[in-house]
């Protein structure tokens, strides 16, 4: 890549670094990052791979330069629509080939990606839709008219169009029959669009043969996208992600696993969802930096995962741990050969020490896991692929990432294996929160280096190697008689009993000790026999009193984020409705 900033680097701060040492041989501590657009990622792609199948989705391929193509048409007719640089376009759409065309052509025009993700409820939509003030919107036909009679109504005034895809006409036909069977199955008919909705085709007939303006771009100042964090929670707050923090956390990436990846020729099983952060970065813009195939998947399914495993031997697994643990719970991974996998990334939650364990006894590949955060566009930290991994830990802070412990009180730097608050800076670090200045104000902060901080919120450690690891969120420490229960690591000790499946542990209130441990336990099929008392008297066995659940409870299922992370947060509301 050309045009690489020669600006002095103000943003890494240069006092020692225990965790260089621990590199992998062909790691580079410091690297330049190209003062380029995120769609620079296809151009360059499309150069070198022109036929080279850049999606795969049930059956149906497209080469990088018919993906370019549609994404010139689209942004055409997007700039044809009046959308220009700095305005924002959300992005709701699940796994799919749409989904890869839109981001692009969103960001060839200069405009701002405001991922949504399509599973939240009409209300949280509202909230990030009105939060970021898009006045276009990518869809499915399923949700299209609840949207458009919201938007007609007046409940989204700055929304003026929506464009609706249809997933089932993009499938092969053997893979349409069956979808659409299974629709009909469950009494769902595809919905009337509406008038007042563009279809996708018509999106992209009106710009075909077309080539956009591209406006310029300052990669260090403009945003590409605008990432909503807390949604589910509380308000959503869109973290601000410039065109610099992604080309950067893309290369940052890249360089960390550029020994197994095979350039021009690796397939990448997407099935973390595009809309989330680690998807955008470890899957999207990595796969497409290195001329690879998107094997796109809208939703996870252990059976159909193992299959589309054993069809077309991806070699590059982004994954969270509900997707291992449901992987190692299925009949099926004893029959399935995994060897083509090489690589397998656990992000976004605590992937469980037994989990990991278990998992590379089926497969030779690499499981590293890593940290990150939609701050950060998202990776900071991840395990060497050759070097020492130490199970447990989140690994080492990536190139031209520091990263420090510090007391959550007053921030000063705490000494080596003392828990603190975790903060990190670096160039994948985000510009802020979107019309949010308190909030950016609490969350970037700068220190006595000089360097801008992010405060992560999140509880963690670092080894004398610089290796760290996470303890918990702030928000999830459990208060016990004045003493620190982090969830993780009773849950790490629930994962150790055979019959568990999944775990969660909550702080519920207590009169007397202020709050007490529950655990929320999802049984292995056949383990009826286990009562929540023996379970409990297990965790007695490995847990200090204090830390050990005061009250069990098997569930049938654990709610989930759509990346497949578990809502401490609905678990609490939950308890306290039933109490």
């Amino acid at each position: 890549m050309t045009s690489a900033s020669t600006t002095p680097r103000t943003d890494v701060a240069t006092v020692p670094k225990p965790w260089l040492r621990h590199y992998d041989f062909f790691v580079r501590p410091s690297l330049t990052y190209p003062d380029r657009p995120v769609d620079h990622l296809l151009d360059v792609a499309t150069m070198q791979y022109p036929t080279n199948a850049a999606t795969l989705f049930y059956g149906q391929k497209l080469t990088y330069a018919e993906l370019t193509t549609q994404v010139n048409a689209v942004a055409a007719t997007l700039q044809a629509m009046g959308i220009s640089k700095g305005d924002r376009v959300a992005l709701m759409l699940p796994n799919c080939p749409q989904f890869v065309i839109a981001y692009f052509a969103i960001l060839r025009v200069g405009a701002i990606v405001a991922n949504v993700n399509p599973l939240y409820t009409p209300r949280e939509i509202g909230l990030v839709l009105n939060e970021s003030g898009a006045s276009t919107l990518f869809t499915l036909d399923t949700g299209a008219v609840n949207l458009s009679r919201a938007r007609m109504a007046g409940q989204l005034p700055a929304l003026k169009q929506i464009v609706a895809v249809r997933l089932a006409d993009y499938m092969a036909d053997a893979a349409r029959e069956r979808f659409l069977a299974g629709q009909a199955a469950q009494g769902i008919e595809p919905p009337q669009i509406p008038d007042t909705v563009m279809r996708w085709e018509t999106l992209l007939e009106l710009g075909t043969g077309k080539i956009p303006t591209r406006p310029e771009i300052d990669a260090a100042e403009d945003v590409a996208v605008l990432q909503f964090t807390g949604g589910t929670t509380g308000t959503p707050k869109g973290a601000m992600l410039t065109h610099r923090n992604i080309m950067a956390n893309t290369l940052q990436c890249f360089e960390w696993g550029k020994q197994y990846i095979r350039q021009g020729s690796e397939i990448f099983l997407t099935i973390i969802p595009l809309f989330h952060v680690y998807g955008m970065t470890s899957a999207l813009n990595q796969c497409v930096m290195c001329g690879g195939t998107l094997l796109l998947v809208p939703r996870f399914d252990p059976t159909e995962t193992l299959n589309l495993i054993n069809t077309y031997k991806p070699g590059y697994f982004p994954g969270v741990p509900t997707m291992y643990i449901a992987l190692l719970n299925h009949p099926a991974i004893k029959d399935t050969d995994l060897s083509c996998l090489r690589v397998l990334n656990s992000g976004s939650a605590p992937l469980p020490r037994d989990v990991q364990i278990r998992f590379r006894a089926y497969c030779s590949g690499i499981v590293a896991e890593g940290y990150g955060l939609s701050e950060a566009a998202p990776t900071t930290h991840c395990n060497p692929l050759f070097n020492k991994q130490k199970i447990g830990s989140v690994g080492l802070p990536m190139p031209d990432t520091d990263a420090k412990i510090v007391d959550a009180s007053d921030g000063h730097e705490l000494a080596v294996g003392e828990v603190g608050e975790v903060i990190v800076c670096g160039p994948q670090v985000m510009k802020g929160y979107y019309n949010r200045p308190e909030e950016t104000a609490s969350a970037l902060r700068q220190r006595e280096d000089g360097c801008i901080w992010l405060h992560t919120g999140d509880i963690g450690r670092m080894d004398a190697d610089g290796y760290f690891e996470i303890v918990d969120r702030k928000k999830d420490l459990i208060l016990v008689g004045g003493f620190n229960v982090y969830p993780r690591e009773v849950e790490e000790v629930l994962y150790t009993h055979p019959a568990v499946q999944e775990a969660a542990v909550i702080g519920i209130p207590d009169a007397y000790s202020g709050e007490k441990v529950k655990a929320l336990v999802v049984l292995k099929p056949g383990s009826e026999a286990v009562t929540p008392e023996a379970m409990i008297i297990y965790c007695r066995e490995h847990l200090a009193g204090y830390k050990t659940p005061s009250l069990l409870v098997f569930v049938e299922q654990l709610p989930k984020s759509a990346v497949g992370k578990v809502l401490r947060t609905e678990l609490r509301q939950q308890h306290a409705q039933n109490s």
